[in-house]
């Protein structure tokens, strides 16, 4: 009886975890100091990267247009920009929010280059690059 109240209770406090997760409450994004951004080769001349509470997971901003980026699952999404509420240097948006379908995107490279982990991908099969470079602490865990 123990065992199963127990199996219980987690499946409970889980299933409350992913509600709270994806309610329509909006989260606060804070800014990744010292990344670094470039489309095609170019810096682009409007950008932001942002971060929430889980890594991997980051909110990017290129000119007017934010993408929600999920660099273990290789994953990009459109985020409506009138959803996107700025607050000082950070914004608010709620991860509720998040299309049903990914960007189609190729080529993903993800890389340890010394002092920044490199995200690079293609936009479709022949479209445009995004390259990320985030900072990374000598014990190579990201440092936003």
């Amino acid at each position: 009886m123990r065992l199963a109240n127990s199996c219980y209770l987690a499946a409970l406090i889980s299933a409350i975890a992913v509600a709270s997760l994806y309610s329509g409450e909006k989260a606060v994004w804070k800014p990744v100091q010292f990344a670094i951004v470039r489309f095609n080769d170019d810096a682009p001349a409007s950008w932001n990267i942002y971060h929430g509470e889980k890594r991997g997971v980051l909110l990017v901003r290129l000119w007017k247009r934010y993408m929600l980026v999920d660099v273990k699952e290789q994953e990009v999404y459109e985020v409506d920009p009138e959803k996107v509420k700025p607050q000082g240097e950070n914004v608010e948006w709620s991860p509720s929010d998040i299309p049903d379908q990914p960007i189609e995107t190729s080529e993903w490279k993800v890389r340890d280059v010394g002092p920044v982990e490199r995200v690079r991908f293609r936009f479709g099969k022949s479209g445009s690059f995004l390259d990320i470079q985030l900072p990374m602490l000598p014990n190579r865990k990201p440092a936003y």
